[in-house]
């Protein structure tokens, strides 16, 4: 891309006359605006692959498109190399104080059994699998490769990803969304929209719910409502056992997340904070593994 984010925007192929555009804040992976050509409004997200996260653009439109099709996500009228293109949704934003209530944690716990459902049904073409231990792994040695501040830590935290993937045992593959920041989910009064499909991939349903519950700080009576409302049923102990192995594998994915964010990324967002934060749930998340 040559010129500004605006220049690149302006020059889309996509737009019926002249654009009014504005910052869309909040990405922590992509530049994003709503453009305005007084015909539609849309979301353009600007982003092209990022290796050190295994982010393949490709694959995002697909999981996109899936989605869209599935009733979870808006539609998507352009797409190029480093632009996605979809229509804007009049809806709210969800900040993470909207799921401290129990009517909306039971909402998310519904649009997941939707997602894990529907959304493989659309999938067209080659697919990718997010392999939670897998991508830690990735993490860890590219952490181990560099020069990085918690490198006293790196062989007992490999260490922990192994003894809780180990824990885990099989699972029944569903594809998932496996990025449940409240931020990607929009309640236009009606429905959830479920946006930022670029981790998406084959996973452990239990992924999706565990890092929903993690990142945003449920507590056991909000898992058990999670639970509940995605199955049907009430949670057994044996499904808040794997829900707690899986929030570990989430937690730190989350930290080495921000660990790589650390060393690569240009956003002016405080990247070492957010680390430090994770490290401290996850070590208390993992030895509750312990407890009796």
């Amino acid at each position: 891309m040559t010129g500004s984010a605006e220049e690149f925007v302006a020059e889309l192929p996509c737009w019926a006359g002249p654009i009014e555009l504005e910052p869309l804040l909040g990405g922590t992976t992509n530049t994003n605006f709503v453009v305005r050509d007084g015909t539609d409004a849309m979301v353009v997200r600007l982003g092209h692959d990022i290796a050190a996260h295994g982010i393949v653009r490709t694959h995002e439109l697909a999981a996109c498109n899936a989605a869209h099709r599935a009733g979870l996500g808006p539609e998507i009228v352009h797409h190029q190399p480093g632009a996605l293109v979809m229509r804007y949704v009049e809806a709210r934003t969800l900040q993470p104080s909207d799921l401290a209530e129990p009517a909306m944690i039971a909402r998310l716990g519904r649009v997941l059994g939707t997602c894990h459902r529907e959304v493989a049904k659309h999938l067209r073409g080659p697919t990718l699998m997010f392999w939670v231990f897998h991508v830690c792994r990735g993490y860890l040695a590219e952490a181990s490769a560099q020069t990085c501040r918690l490198s006293g830590s790196l062989s007992d935290l490999a260490a922990r990803n192994n003894d809780l993937e180990k824990r885990l045992g099989p699972i029944e593959p569903a594809f998932c969304h496996n990025d449940l920041l409240a931020a990607n989910f929009m309640d236009d009064g009606n429905r959830l929209w479920l946006l930022d499909w670029e981790y998406a991939g084959w996973n452990s349903p239990w992924f999706d719910l565990a890092n929903l519950s993690s990142n945003n700080e449920f507590s056991q009576s909000d898992d058990e409502t999670l639970i509940g409302a995605y199955f049907g049923r009430e949670p057994t102990r044996d499904d808040l056992a794997t829900l707690l192995v899986m929030k570990c594998a989430s937690l730190l994915r989350e930290l080495l997340w921000n660990l790589t964010q650390e060393r690569v990324s240009t956003l002016d967002l405080d990247y070492e904070a957010d680390t430090n934060r994770y490290l401290h749930w996850f070590n208390t998340a993992y030895e509750q593994l312990s407890a009796p």
